[in-house]
């Protein structure tokens, strides 16, 4: 397993991170914790959840089934870098969601217990507040800090002014502010190339990519529609998305066919060479998922197919992604 520093922040992270979304909903709680296991095994030691995962928003199903694998003792809690998220809506009464001292309050205690640790390594605003002050969001969580309850700060979904604004904020108070951002970013997301990923880098911010295949569309959809294999990429949102791209995705598999390499190792290296990228988040519903995804770090991109994966997928930047975020000034 390979290691980075998340951020600016003294605190060493896998550069896989384990994304746990399927906990509860898609995959059985055995099954959830024999992933945890496997992941342990491969050195993967960043796992991120979210208090609002489960089978409905805010019944913290997901930390839950994490809380009782970490209650199994062996160490697991100790080599595990926990990370979760509050804002979104627990339930339906004012001050149940959002980034107020009071919800935060809230919500960070019952995300411990749910969890059964003494502490969250990283804690993250799963989106920005634009109803609560700066100030009162530092406040009540330079409180969490001090009780040893919270270690370390970031952010999700947060535009590159968001990211500046809580920098600032947070400097004037002499606090270390945020180590990390988390945005939807792939081959063909790439707007956070503009501002938010220019901005982390400023900032000494860590980005973590969420998405990292486009809910499967990068995935070998097509691929494994001629195999006859259910796939992520064949409903909903994936499926319109794959009828537009139709003929973009099949030049993509073509590269990684003559690569030799999976589609799905190919997407999520590509996120690994891209300066600022802590490590993506995968989502596996199986142990085997999980040990296929580690495939992704020993795959290293030359110039050549990065420029080819560059034509593909177009930069949102009009000059390429070197070029933001100053791409529109003059």
């Amino acid at each position: 397993m390979e290691y980075t520093r998340l951020g600016r922040s003294g605190l060493s992270v896998s550069r896989l991170v384990l994304g746990t979304m399927n906990f509860g909903p898609r995959t059985t709680e055995a099954d959830s914790h024999a992933i945890m296991d496997r992941a342990h095994e491969h050195g993967v030691n960043f796992f991120d959840t979210a208090n609002v995962y489960g089978v409905t928003p805010g019944d913290g199903v997901t930390e839950a089934i994490i809380g009782r694998w970490f209650a199994q003792g062996g160490g697991r809690r100790d080599r595990t870098v926990l990370a979760t998220k509050v804002y979104l809506p627990t339930g339906d009464r004012p001050n149940e969601s959002g980034l107020s001292a009071l919800h935060i309050r809230r919500a960070v205690d019952a995300s411990l217990k749910r969890l059964q640790t003494d502490h969250i390594d990283l804690y993250q605003m799963h989106h920005i507040d634009r109803d609560t002050p700066w100030e009162e969001i530092w406040e009540a969580f330079s409180v969490l800090r001090q009780q040893g309850k919270v270690l370390y700060y970031g952010s999700s979904n947060f535009a590159g002014w968001h990211l500046a604004q809580a920098q600032e904020a947070a400097r004037s108070r002499h606090f270390l502010g945020l180590v990390s951002e988390q945005s939807i970013y792939n081959l063909m997301n790439r707007w956070v190339e503009l501002e938010v990923l220019p901005a982390a880098r400023a900032y000494g911010l860590g980005v973590i990519p969420w998405s990292p295949l486009n809910g499967g569309v990068l995935g070998g959809v097509l691929r494994k529609q001629e195999a006859g294999a259910a796939s992520r990429g064949d409903s909903g949102r994936s499926a319109a998305t794959l009828a537009r791209h139709r003929d973009t995705i099949e030049a993509y598999e073509k590269v990684c066919a003559d690569l030799g390499e999976d589609p799905a190792h190919v997407g999520l290296a590509w996120l690994l060479a891209q300066d600022g990228v802590t490590g993506p988040i995968i989502g596996p519903r199986t142990v085997q998922q999980l040990d296929g995804s580690l495939r992704a770090l020993q795959i290293t991109l030359d110039d050549a197919t990065l420029a080819e994966l560059d034509e593909l997928f177009p930069p949102p930047a009009p000059n390429g992604p070197k070029a933001a975020p100053e791409a529109y000034a003059w």
